[in-house]
């Protein structure tokens, strides 16, 4: 991909930081060089255990430090718009974590300022990336007339008012941290939907806890997602056409096995047993990307990922 790997610099010491820095290892393509914090403590613990090099008590430091190639920005969710800035000010390609931003327009101002500097970005949502999705997309012709999607993401969490999902000012909710999956899964899907209903749940800090959606597009097709933190869902995904549906297993966000299901005939069976936990492989797509000098991935392309973000507002004025 390249002639030498990518030097990565980490914004937050998290756990999807580390699971990101561990799946870097898998690869070929890139390697961990610095970790940046608000305190230099929480990154030189987070550097002692990776063996990374260099330490940042600061993600201004680290998004200046000349020996980053390309900045993962992995911090809670309301700070993925400044610090994502903070780079791309810097002259440094991006990947943020999903969801992008906490709105739609935090989200277009950072392409805008992308696109200015001729620099790349993407979100991080590495589900596009996974062999199982990459194959799915090249069946989607097969099923004829896609008719419904349909996927949820639930997982039971202790009631925690300092836990990041329960509290507000951390981006708390379901939708945000958990929604954000089946409603890009629809996107990858069907698009942009025309209309949105929404009803939601709140927990007891005032996020939302549970939040079920109906998306309906102008070809007819309807999407029904949910997601919730009160209890462990299927977490499966199906999208369903005139001659023939998928259905894929549970975690379908993850390395994930499918099932093709024609209208008549035989079904079909595909496995996928994935290294790691499947992140490895949106690493491996901004190496490429850089490597040929684009600014953004036609797997995941910043203006879907606007459109995204402008569903998730319109979910949450939907909401009854």
């Amino acid at each position: 991909m390249t002639n030498e790997p990518l030097r990565w610099g980490i914004m937050g010491t998290g756990g999807i930081a580390r699971a990101f820095a561990e799946d870097l290892e898998l690869t070929g393509s890139g390697v961990v060089a610095a970790v940046g914090s608000r305190a230099v403590e929480s990154a030189d613990a987070f550097a002692d255990v990776l063996g990374i090099p260099a330490r940042h008590g600061s993600y201004e430091a680290l998004a200046n430090d000349p020996g980053v190639d390309v900045v993962y920005v992995a911090t809670p969710h309301p700070m993925h718009h400044a610090n994502a800035r903070l780079a791309l000010e810097a002259g440094k390609p991006v990947l943020v974590e999903k969801p992008f931003t906490m709105n739609a327009g935090e989200a277009r101002d950072l392409v805008e300022l992308a696109r200015d500097r001729n620099l790349f970005l993407m979100e991080a949502m590495w589900t596009r990336f996974l062999p199982h999705v990459r194959h799915i997309r090249e069946l989607l012709p097969s099923l004829g007339d896609v008719v419904t999607v349909t996927a949820d993401h639930g997982q039971w969490f202790a009631e925690d008012p300092a836990f990041r999902l329960f509290a507000p000012e951390l981006g708390g909710g379901a939708l945000l941290d958990l929604g954000i999956y089946p409603v890009s899964f629809a996107s990858m899907v069907l698009g942009t939907p025309e209309r949105v209903a929404a009803m939601a749940t709140p927990a007891f800090t005032g996020v939302d806890a549970q939040m079920s959606m109906l998306f309906g597009y102008p070809s007819g097709a309807q999407a029904v997602l949910g997601c919730t933190l009160r209890a462990v869902s299927p977490t499966t995904a199906t999208i369903v056409g005139t001659d023939a549906r998928i259905e894929v297993d549970g975690p379908f966000y993850a390395p994930a096995s499918f099932t093709l299901i024609p209208r008549e005939g035989q079904r079909s069976r595909f496995e996928y047993v994935d290294e790691g936990r499947g992140l490895r492989h949106q690493a491996d797509e901004v190496a490429r990307r850089l490597a040929d000098g684009d600014t953004e991935s036609p797997l995941m392309p910043l203006d879907e990922t606007v459109s995204i973000m402008t569903t998730m507002d319109r979910v949450l004025t939907a909401v009854e």
